[in-house]
């Protein structure tokens, strides 16, 4: 069923108009962010108000890396991978020292720091206004083969590629030894901990792989759409990925891809009639949650498919 997801999303690019094509393959880019905060919230049980922050260290990796050191499209995004899995474990390392409540705090106390350093840099990072690199990398170079990244089949097939490889890489961890470890540790971490597992190395793990795909979703965005910012380290940019797996379903594997897709129309769609469109917003997802409390997937899982992942 999920190869077929894949599936399906790639052939959506021959019979989507150039519009739909484009929002498909920013979906996917977004969907990749709220994979990684679904392995770290879904499934481990870790809330976290700063994961902006991972995104944010693969779009810088990847962005400076290019329009200072002017390095190659793939370069750069692996640049941008290790950067955000770095500071993901570093992070680890203290902010799991904490839990509960005080890890929200921290995780939230970090990612805002990660933002005012951004500003701080400003004659580096440029801030809020952030830079571009349309005109310093215009190709993904793979041996004699050039692809135009303002192409938009091109953005669609990379958006496409990343998403297909996170997805894959979720669904074998959830169904793995260290899968059922990781939801372990959120039903009742005490008794993960009387059967003999490492739980603190456990959510480390968790933590760091959480943020290194939320990473490689900053570092494809920073490469398709040509842009870096510090809006993207901002605390709003947090919550999103939170509201995406909530509305899909927490601890599902297509939780995050459905709840990005209905919100990024949703905003879409309601923006083009009213410049209240956020009310429209609050009113359906409303609707949404009285209908599906744990999800429209997770609903769907308690209902009517039990193993479902």
């Amino acid at each position: 069923m999920h190869i077929c997801i894949i599936v399906v999303l790639f052939l959506l690019r021959f019979w989507l108009p150039d519009y739909h094509q484009t929002n498909l393959a920013r979906i996917m880019v977004l969907a990749t962010y709220a994979i990684g905060f679904n392995i770290l919230f879904g499934y481990t049980g870790l809330m976290s108000l700063g994961h902006a922050m991972f995104f944010a260290a693969g779009m810088y990796g990847t962005g400076l890396s290019i329009y200072y050191l002017e390095f190659g499209a793939i370069s750069g995004f692996f640049i941008g991978v290790v950067a955000a899995s770095v500071w993901a474990a570093v992070f680890a390392s203290f902010a799991l020292r904490t839990s509960g409540v005080s890890f929200l705090i921290v995780t939230m106390m970090f990612g805002q720091a990660a933002y005012l350093i951004i500003l701080y840099f400003n004659e580096i990072t440029l801030g809020d206004q952030g830079f571009t690199l349309s005109n310093t990398i215009k190709s993904i170079d793979i041996g004699n083969a050039k692809f135009a990244l303002a192409d938009k089949d091109t953005k669609f097939i990379v958006a496409w590629i990343i998403f297909s490889v996170c997805f894959v890489i979720s669904l074998i961890l959830v169904n793995s030894r260290f899968g059922r470890s990781m939801i372990a540790v959120r039903e009742n971490e005490e008794r993960t901990k009387l059967l003999g597992y490492n739980t603190y190395l456990t959510k480390l793990i968790a933590l760091t792989i959480s943020g290194a795909i939320a990473g490689a979703a900053g570092a494809t965005y920073a490469l398709l759409f040509s842009y870096v910012g510090a809006s993207f380290a901002a605390i709003l940019h947090s919550i999103s990925p939170l509201l995406w797996t909530l509305l899909g379903g927490a601890g599902t594997i297509l939780g995050p891809l459905l709840g990005t897709g209905i919100m990024f129309y949703l905003i879409d769609i309601s923006s083009g009639f009213t410049s209240s469109y956020l009310l429209v917003v609050g009113a359906v997802l409303l609707v949404l949650v009285l209908y599906f409390p744990k999800g429209i997937m997770g609903t769907v899982r308690d209902k009517w498919l039990r193993g479902l992942p």
